[in-house]
C-alpha cells in the first residue's frame, strides 16, 4: 500500500539532454511554449508539461521539459516577462549541468507586441522593443510610442495570440 506522500508525488521521467523549466507561474506553462516556438506544430522533440503541481516556493506551478534542445539567452529573458520566478536547468548526460534562474533583461526585442493598438510595430513591419522601467513590479516601456506595459499587459498579448 502506497503512502500518503508517495500518491501526491508526480512521477516525470528523467530527460538525458535538454531543458528543464521549472517554477514557471501556474496556467503560463502554453506560454513558454509559444515563446519558445514550440506552440501550434508539432515539436520535434518530445516534451513533458506539467501545470499546477504543487511547490512549496510558489505554492503551485507549472513545469517545462524539452528533450534535446537547449534554450537560448535570448529565450531565457522572453520568459522572465511571464514568469519571474522560474528557473531553467539544462541537462546533458542525466546531470544537471545550468542552472538559471531567469532575469529580465534591460532592453527586450521581437518578444511582444505593444499594446498600444496605434504603435507603429502594429501597423509598419519593425522589430518591436521595449525597455525594463521596473522588473518588480514589471514595467515595460515602448521604444516607438513610450507606452508603459504592466505584466498583466504582457499576459493579454500573449493570451491573445493563442
Amino acid at each position: 500500500m502506497q503512502s500518503e506522500k508517495e500518491e501526491k508525488e508526480i512521477r516525470v521521467r528523467k530527460i538525458e539532454n535538454g531543458t528543464v523549466i521549472d517554477h514557471i507561474s501556474p496556467g503560463q506553462a502554453l506560454n513558454v511554449l509559444k515563446i519558445l516556438g514550440i506552440m501550434g506544430k508539432l515539436p520535434e522533440n518530445a516534451i513533458t508539461i506539467a501545470m499546477n503541481v504543487p511547490s512549496k516556493k510558489l505554492g503551485k506551478k507549472d513545469i517545462v521539459k524539452i528533450e534535446n534542445r537547449e534554450i537560448s539567452e535570448e529565450e531565457l529573458g522572453k520568459i522572465s516577462l511571464i514568469s519571474p520566478e522560474a528557473t531553467i536547468n539544462i541537462v546533458r548526460d542525466n546531470k544537471v549541468v545550468v542552472k538559471k534562474k531567469v532575469k529580465i533583461p534591460e532592453v527586450i526585442e521581437e518578444a511582444l507586441k505593444c499594446a498600444n493598438i496605434n504603435c507603429i510595430t502594429n501597423h509598419e513591419k519593425v522589430k518591436t522593443k521595449f525597455y525594463a522601467e521596473r522588473k518588480s513590479p514589471l514595467k515595460l516601456r515602448c521604444h516607438y510610442c513610450e507606452r508603459i506595459m504592466k505584466r498583466e499587459d504582457v499576459l493579454k498579448i500573449f493570451e491573445q495570440e493563442k
